[in-house]
């Protein structure tokens, strides 16, 4: 019998992405919140974004640590200073930057010495993380960053294999076994699950896939009442432990907090962009980002202009303007002659980062043009806005099937290939068609109808006694008691 914990204390290892270095914070806040101790590991060039979030949080230094350990930029041949995925521009640096990941076990295994915290909260590309930790006696819980409609569609892949049925890759087949019927092309899904391009990215997900069912179990920044289905094919069909907990960027509350989740803002603080939704009506406004590591070129970029000028719909509009061009002064190459000022009033462009969950908050805001990579996805689903979906790589097209097919609160724009970075083209019909049907369509009014009711359940689940609530408190008693590590001497 495990002896007493005065605190519990766990450990965090995210990967070095916005998209998963953001729910770790949310995480380790609702962990504080609820008394435990946490430690973050992450490398020199990332930690300001950890030391601000936590200087912004009402927790002690003592509740929140930051652990920094050198990033192997040099070791793989990466320029330095290349610590983020979101800095990776194109897929030989993609490759060289997953390549750096094992080299980080050792300084793992050395703060688990020095640290010996009572659990480990390590990012699915980590997957030597859970030899390192059993070795240690310590539990290893996986943070994957996606939905469980994402994780069951996967699984049910590589278990049934019915892309290999199909005559060609536009083929539809259906995914068997799950609660609804689902259809998807060879197109459509990750490379890693098509087969026949093995390649060490690949292979890396293979051996996190493994990992799983050696760890003590999931972390998933989701919440039961959202696909309930999935939750329990997950845990009940496939057999493995997992614990919802989110949406976790429900966690920042008040204004401050939702404008300075994450950075910084871009071209526009978050004074002017509220003083511009404040000017507009209920629902009047699309917001549109593609996410971080998102790299569309130049030519899709004046489509996504045009497709929507041609909406008459007012935006927000968010362009990462580091990676669309790699010429320096070609940045607005992109952007049709005269387009702002056409705009002026009706379309904000925020180059750069943007303050995404106050603007999805903003009652001005009616709809949310997403890349339906999950973190946005959620923050969509948790403001109750109907989403027009595009798709581009990771699991992004499970994602757009879990909220046009069985939430039924969005429209595709017809993305059909996924391809890491960029995607498929995507003409400009095609995303103003999209924006108008969920903005003033025939369907518009029921889309928002059940995206609301969504968000209403979001918020309910994090709220004491609420199914992620209860969750988040079930899985704090499992690790108490846990044989710690300390226990163990």
């Amino acid at each position: 019998m495990a002896a007493e914990i005065d605190q519990l204390h766990l450990l965090f290892f995210p990967l070095m992405a916005q998209g998963h270095m953001l729910p770790t914070i949310d995480m380790v806040k609702l962990f504080a919140a609820r008394g435990v101790k946490s430690t973050i590991i992450t490398t020199p060039l990332n930690t300001p974004f950890f030391t601000k979030a936590i200087e912004k949080t009402q927790y002690s230094a003592s509740k929140i640590i930051i652990k920094v350990i050198e990033f192997p930029a040099k070791e793989v041949g990466l320029p330095e200073g290349l610590e983020n995925l979101d800095l990776v521009t194109n897929q030989e640096l993609h490759r060289k930057f997953f390549g750096a990941l094992p080299l980080l076990q050792q300084p793992l295994e050395g703060l688990i010495q020095e640290v010996q915290p009572h659990g480990l909260v390590a990012d699915m590309f980590f997957p030597w993380a859970t030899d390192i930790a059993s070795k240690y006696g310590v539990p290893r819980l996986i943070f994957h960053g996606t939905s469980f409609f994402s994780m069951c569609a996967a699984a049910t892949i590589v278990q049934y294999n019915p892309h290999r049925i199909v005559s060609s890759d536009t083929e539809p087949f259906v995914l068997p076994g799950l609660p609804d019927q689902i259809k998807m092309t060879r197109m459509q899904i990750p490379d890693n699950l098509r087969g026949g391009s093995e390649n060490d990215f690949t292979r890396l997900l293979d051996r996190a896939k493994e990992a799983e069912t050696r760890s003590f179990g999931m972390l998933v920044n989701s919440f039961y009442e959202l696909e309930p289905g999935y939750a329990d094919y997950y845990r009940k069909v496939l057999g493995r432990k997992a614990w919802h907990i989110g949406p976790v960027s429900l966690c920042n509350r008040n204004t401050k907090e939702k404008a300075q989740r994450g950075g910084k803002a871009g071209s526009i603080d978050e004074d002017e962009c509220l003083k511009w939704l404040g000017s507009k009506k209920p629902n009047s406004v699309v917001y549109v980002c593609f996410g971080t590591t998102s790299n569309f070129p130049p030519s899709q970029l004046r489509e996504i202009a045009f497709g929507l000028e041609a909406s008459e719909q007012q935006f927000i509009w968010v362009v990462r303007k580091s990676k669309n061009n790699e010429k320096e002064g070609d940045e607005e190459d992109w952007l049709p002659e005269g387009y702002e000022d056409r705009m002026e009033g009706k379309g904000l462009i925020i180059r750069g980062w943007a303050p995404q969950v106050l603007i999805l908050d903003h009652e001005a805001v009616g709809g949310f043009v997403t890349h339906c990579g999950w973190n946005s996805a959620l923050e969509g689903i948790s403001a109750g806005l109907p989403m027009v979906t595009w798709p581009i790589f990771a699991d992004q097209y499970f994602n757009e099937k879990l909220i046009t097919e069985v939430l039924k609160i969005g429209v595709g724009v017809g993305a059909q290939q996924w391809i890491r970075l960029v995607g498929d083209f995507i003409k400009r019909d095609a995303l103003e068609k999209a924006v108008k049907e969920i903005m003033v369509g025939e369907r518009a009014e029921d889309m928002r109808s059940r995206a609301k009711a969504f968000g209403e359940m979001a918020k309910r689940a994090v709220e004491e006694g609420g199914s992620s609530y209860s969750d988040l408190g079930a899985l704090i008693e499992e690790l108490r008691a846990y044989p710690s590590l300390s226990n163990q001497d």
